[in-house]
Order: structure tokens, then sequence, then C-alpha cells
């Protein structure tokens, strides 16, 4: 029963916060929404990050920021057998980013994120290169989804 009465005042509350949708009129998304240039793609690694972000923030149509960002990866052995034979891999990654107003220099908004995926390297040399080549994607769509949403959080609001 109390939990009606609650429900009123939870969503009064809520409403009176004055946050906007990311997405939505006012909000950071449209901002950036097809306004952020990329540095260019080093390796497979960055090359996949990089389509990612353009996934997330749309095809630069009139570039307004520019991300730069460093990209470190490291493979660590998980699973080792008494035969000293690796059987699992780990894939960390970090990507320190900063976002910068591209007409003044200021930065915007900058950051580090970082997360990690798994791998086998149970079967044939094949199986585990596949398996190896998707825990990097994975990665990096991992890693390009936490920029944006601190880029969202944090980063320009739309000009009136």
């Amino acid at each position: 029963m109390w939990l009606r009465k609650l429900l009123p005042l939870a969503a009064l509350a809520l409403a009176a916060c004055a946050m906007t949708p990311a997405y939505g009129p006012g909000g950071t998304g449209t901002a950036l929404q097809g306004r952020v240039a990329l540095i260019e793609p080093q390796d497979v690694d960055s090359f996949s990050l990089n389509r990612r972000l353009e996934e997330r923030l749309g095809l630069v149509e009139a570039a307004q920021w520019k991300l730069d960002y460093r990209l470190t990866t490291a493979v660590v052995a998980q699973g080792i057998t008494p035969d000293d034979v690796t059987t699992r891999y780990s894939l960390n990654g970090t990507v320190d980013f900063a976002l910068t107003d591209i007409a003044t220099g200021a930065p915007v908004s900058q950051g580090r994120v970082s997360s990690f995926t798994s791998y086998s390297a149970t079967g044939t040399t094949i199986a585990t290169l596949s398996s190896e080549r998707d825990a990097h994607e994975r990665l990096m769509v991992m890693l390009a989804d936490q920029i944006v949403t601190r880029l969202l959080a944090t980063g320009p609001k739309p000009t009136q």
C-alpha cells in the first residue's frame, strides 16, 4: 500500500531533476551527432574502434569537435595447464581520450575507459586465431560504447 503512495512522489521528483534525454532536443547526443572528427586508424584495433564510434556518433557531416585517443591493449595468459600450455587468454584494453573544440582548441571532455574480454586457445590454430580476432572486435565495441557514454554525460550541449 505504501508503494502506491510513493510512486507519484517518485515520478514528481524525477520530473523535477531537470535532466534532458541525451538524444532529445537540447541533449548532448544531438550536439555530437555527425560533428565529431576521429583520428586516422593506425591498426586493426583502432579501425574497429573508429567503426563503432562512427556507428554511435554518426558519419561526420560538419566537424565541430575532434576526438583524439590513445588505445593500448595487452594479452595476458589466464588458463595454464600443468604442462605449461595456455588454454585461455584475457585481452585487456584501455583508451585515453580527449574531445576538443576544433575552432578554439579548448578541451570539452576527456577521460579514460577500460575493459577486458577473453578467448579460448583450445582447438586448431585457425579456431584460436578466429577467437582472438573476435575478442579484439568485442573489446573495441565495449571501449567505444564506454567512450560515447562518457561523452553523452560530460560532452558539449547543443547551441541554440
